[in-house]
């Protein structure tokens, strides 16, 4: 497993270090790299396919279709039913999932919860499941490696930072950093939603502490604060996503002030269609 390199990162004239797993690969990088660790030391033989589900922004969609692609493996993936023009644009988690060799099968509004809900009724033992998110006890290892990495850097500061839709990668990162405070804070759903995901995997550790989000946002829609975060982080040198990052930078500079060090969740592949949205808007906004 590689070791991500720090960076140092100044934004509003307070000092951050950021572990830089965006690094690691153009696709299968970030948390899901590290969710992904024990299928990724799974030798090809041991599985014939893998199956997951969710919204099809997801940056776990795209990790999980490079890996998949790596290793030969058939990736199935389940959604609601997206738009035509999602279908049709070239840029995105979506388009490069695809191009990876994703088979991506929609399903109606009404089925979709009894549908997902029934995907382990008929699976062989060649088949894995990953949940939505990658929200999987296998899991746990990699976040454990990422720790180690975090102690052998043998940093000053003792504060972590990592946003969260399941809550996974910020859980298993608590439970291995005893002695580090992790603050996350939820972009799916709101703090009972988070905390019931990460309680459906371990009890909640003592250090690991959820802000709460100024207002409630809704998954991969369009925000004004969003974007001129996304830029206020890459003006200062360094890109972040645009789904994830802009909620746990925006809650981190109005709610702490110690020095942090954030970990660079990925995901960045996924900003071109992002991009692509906030751009229409400024589009309209100049028409009317």
């Amino acid at each position: 497993m590689k070791n991500s390199p720090i960076s140092e990162l100044s934004v509003d004239a307070r000092k951050f270090l950021v572990k830089r797993d965006d690094l690691i690969d153009p696709y299968l990088a970030g948390n899901k790299y590290r969710k992904l660790y024990t299928l990724l030391k799974t030798t090809p033989d041991k599985i014939d396919k893998i199956i997951s589900y969710g919204g099809t922004q997801s940056n776990a969609m795209l990790a999980i279709a490079a890996m998949c692609k790596e290793k030969a493996w058939e990736f199935i993936y389940y959604s609601k039913p997206i738009s035509k023009t999602q279908k049709l644009s070239s840029v995105g988690n979506y388009f490069n999932s695809i191009t990876l060799g994703m088979k991506h099968i929609e399903i109606e509004h009404s089925l979709y919860r009894d549908f997902i809900s029934s995907l382990r009724v008929s699976i062989d033992a060649k088949t894995f499941i990953i949940e939505q998110g990658g929200a999987v006890q296998e899991a746990k290892k990699g976040l454990e490696v990422l720790a180690q990495e975090i102690r052998a850097a043998n940093l000053s500061v003792k504060s972590l930072a990592t946003p969260s839709g399941t809550g996974t990668t910020a859980l298993f990162l608590a439970l291995s950093l005893p002695e580090y405070k992790v603050y996350t804070t939820p972009c799916v759903g709101d703090v009972g939603y988070l905390k019931t995901q990460m309680q459906a995997l371990e009890e909640i550790p003592k250090n690991l502490i959820i802000l709460e989000p100024k207002k409630k946002y809704h998954f991969a829609k369009p925000y004004p604060e969003f974007y001129v975060i996304y830029k206020k982080l890459l003006d200062a040198g360094i890109e972040f996503d645009l789904l994830y990052a802009p909620a746990m930078w925006e809650a981190l500079l109005s709610q702490t002030k110690e020095e942090i060090l954030y970990i660079h969740s990925g995901g960045v592949s996924g900003n071109g269609s992002m991009l692509q949205r906030y751009l229409a808007i400024d589009a309209r906004k100049s028409n009317l």
